[in-house]
């Protein structure tokens, strides 16, 4: 098991308020240049001007803020109690601007407001949807991510002010990635925590010396200020059918967002624990909820939705070594007031392209390195060599290459065109393919008793002959079974229960083996919910309190993994 020993405070745990203050500070600087620099980009793409400009600020940070709160904030499957930093992201920019070109802001608004629609019900019908959220799915849209995102740091390492030397933007962007690279690697305590804000001081101090830095902007933005809410452009039902193809597409991104809001949620969990544990999939539920939440409100204001920015809350909790909910309360507050203070903003925004890129090449490379260790989390078998390959290959290649330009055109050019949405698409249509072509699952139920045993050996023979296995490997497929079984009854011990717990025996039969998962559900309540994402790929296995010495004799693998009210036994049996 993997062991995240820089983590200093886990989620649950009191950091101090001095560090709880520092920590959101730095996420407030990490993920603010990104949000100017997405807004100005849809602003300056849909050729949006006068008070909208203002608006779009405010109502960005607000919600942002808001949203990164509730985050924080554990209540019940509304949100999950962990540290998301949010802010306004491009998967939609694309398709916003088309919106905005073929009816106007009000448009694109209600469609927003209706792509909202699919993160709720993806938090519904996880269980549902537990085969397409997996590690492998979750590590190409991170390393997707990272590689659509590198073009733009590279970028931004190249720009400077006319009039300056070509080469001051690279020596600035040089001794950022150098100073950070170094704290990082080298350097401990408090020196290791400030690594990120000592590398943007230290970039924009050579920005001054080389006539980098810009600070007019700062200068002439006032110290307080209300947004103009003439800019609020309100919402349009004007629907006709030659919009329905971009509706379409907008529920499609949200779809992929939603995918990859499910697996970000997983991710976070992973990283914010010393020992990671399994993936609590009530939190992960929480995580789409408030991205439906963020997208909704998003809707409502009439901006680019709000959106996780999960590399940056990955390299925020990497940094610092800290994932206490706190960081989250304060970081929210801290963008909620910025909304009202535009100078601060100024100041914070005016840190050079060549800064913010530097700093964006270290995040993406971390991103890319986490995506593929998400990837191994469970091995890499053929199977999902070739999911990963080929997934990687085509997004790689449309963003080269946008072959569909010519192909589709319109809406679907900009849905299927992006590099992200064909990686992540590919990689969820084979694993859909892979799990609907395995051989068909077989589920048996009853009581965790001792009195299950014969139904449970006559359940395996006959799927063993169903095989055509020999009758040593049969013999060895219902000890394994039997073995399991009495391991498991030790489980009532642990709970206090008037009558026996449910037992669900569901088998996988594959070539030459058979994986067999025995669920002993102690509670009947939400049976569904507690299951989902209950594959092996998305799990982190714990057998440290059953005894497996007699099992292993007869399973090539076993795993035990606990759950809320459900114990799970996976046990692999080869030929």
């Amino acid at each position: 098991m993997r062991i995240n020993e820089h983590i200093l405070y886990e989620p649950d745990e009191e950091c101090p308020p001095s560090l709880t203050l520092g920590v959101a500070f730095q996420g407030v600087i990490i993920v603010l240049s990104n949000i100017v620099a997405i807004l100005t980009t849809f602003l300056v793409a849909s050729n949006a001007h006068g008070s909208y400009v203002s608006w779009a600020v405010f109502a960005s940070l607000l919600i942002g803020g808001a949203v990164t709160l509730l985050y924080a904030t554990r209540i019940g499957r509304l949100s999950p109690g962990y540290i998301y930093m949010m802010g306004p992201a491009t998967p939609f920019i694309a398709v916003c601007v088309l919106a905005v070109e073929e009816g106007g802001l009000a448009l694109m608004s209600i469609l927003i407001v209706a792509a909202s629609l699919i993160q709720f019900a993806f938090a519904t019908w996880l269980a549902q949807l537990r085969r397409i959220i997996t590690p492998v799915v979750s590590g190409v849209a991170f390393m997707m991510i990272a590689i659509s995102a590198m073009p733009i740091a590279l970028a931004r390492l190249g720009e400077a002010p006319e009039g300056v030397s070509p080469v001051a933007g690279p020596a600035v962007g040089a001794a950022t990635v150098a100073v950070a690279a170094i704290l990082t690697l080298r350097a401990s305590g408090i020196l290791h925590l400030l690594a990120m804000p000592t590398a943007i001081v230290v970039g924009c101090v050579v920005a001054v010396l080389l006539g980098v830095y810009d600070f007019q902007r700062a200068i002439a933005a006032p110290w307080f200020a209300l947004p103009e809410y003439s800019g609020w452009p309100g919402l349009s039902a004007a629907l006709d059918e030659e919009l329905w193809a971009l509706l379409v597409v907008f529920l499609i991104v949200s779809s992929v967002v939603a995918v990859k809001a499910g697996n970000e949620g997983a991710v976070i969990q992973q990283v914010s624990w010393r020992r990671p544990r399994a993936i609590d999939f009530r939190a992960v539920q929480g995580t789409l909820n408030v991205s439906g939440i963020g997208l909704l409100l998003s809707g409502i204001a009439g901006i680019l939705p709000i959106m996780i920015y999960q590399s940056s809350t990955f390299a925020l909790i990497n940094f610092t070594g800290v994932a206490a909910r706190r960081v989250g309360y304060v970081a929210g507050a801290i963008l909620v007031g910025l909304a009202l203070l535009p100078k601060v903003v100024a100041i914070l925004t005016t840190i050079p392209q060549s800064v913010s890129g530097a700093l964006l090449m270290i995040i993406m490379g971390m991103l890319f390195v986490e995506g593929f260790r998400t990837v191994l989390q469970d091995g890499l078998n053929r199977q999902k060599a070739l999911i990963v390959g080929l997934s990687l290959s085509v997004g790689v290649g449309f963003q080269t290459q946008n072959i569909l330009a010519d192909v589709l055109g319109g809406p679907w050019e900009v849905a299927f065109g992006s590099s992200l949405v064909a990686g992540v698409l590919v990689a969820v249509l084979l694993s859909v393919v892979l799990e609907f072509s395995v051989s068909r699952r077989r589920r048996l139920e009853g009581e965790l008793d001792i009195s299950a045993l014969p139904g449970i050996e006559a359940f395996l023979r006959e799927l063993g002959s169903g095989m055509k296995w020999n009758d040593p490997s049969i013999e060895r497929l219902c000890a394994a079974g039997e073995e399991t079984l009495s391991s498991m009854l030790q489980l009532r011990d642990d709970y206090e229960e008037e009558r026996s717990p449910r037992l669900i025996l569901i088998a996988r039969p594959g070539p030459g083996s058979v994986e067999m998962e025995f669920l002993a559900v102690f509670e009947e309540e939400n049976i569904e919910d507690r299951i989902a994402f209950m594959s092996e790929q998305a799990e982190t296995p714990d057998v440290g309190e059953i005894s497996f010495r007699l099992l292993r004799h007869y399973a090539s693998s076993v795993q035990h993994r606990k759950y809320h009210g459900i114990d799970i036994v996976t046990v692999q049996v080869d030929a």
